[in-house]
């Protein structure tokens, strides 16, 4: 059925439940750049503020593809929202983007796997394998104060 220019899909369809992944995709990495971009400025040495800075331009990446990705699937865009709150500590912040990222992991996986475009499944494994390498990276910051 057509209606005001939008294709409605059965609240089932798989696009719908890949399109609501994708606002949620979007969302954790907007929060994530905003948060990152505060770390860094919490961060005790200039290689660390670099590091977060480089995981940072990752997740800006990361961003613009999940918000393409999701105007493809759905003709729309999606304003991102901050849904996380931003430590105000360096170690807490550590800790929290370690789990953050631990968890981004999995349900990047789990998106992938439920990808029925080959070339969309990949580039989420590819992204997760990114926010792999950052979680990593936070793990190191935590252990080499």
């Amino acid at each position: 059925m057509i209606s005001h220019g939008f294709y409605y899909r059965p609240a089932a369809s798989p696009d719908t439940a890949l399109a609501a992944d994708l606002i949620k995709a979007i969302d954790g990495e907007y929060s994530a750049i905003n948060c990152y971009e505060q770390l860094a400025k919490l961060a005790p040495s200039e290689d660390a503020r670099k590091r977060i800075l480089e995981i940072r331009e990752d997740e800006m990446k990361h961003l613009q593809f999940f918000s393409q990705a999701y105007t493809h699937l759905t003709g729309q865009t999606h304003k991102p929202v901050q849904t996380e709150t931003c430590a105000k500590e360096y170690r807490a912040g550590l800790v929290a983007s370690f789990r953050d990222e631990q968890e981004t992991v999995d349900f990047y996986l789990s998106l992938s796997d439920r990808a029925q475009d080959p070339n969309l499944k990949n580039q989420i494994r590819r992204i997760a394998m990114d926010e792999q390498n950052h979680a990593v990276w936070f793990l190191y910051m935590m252990s080499h104060r």
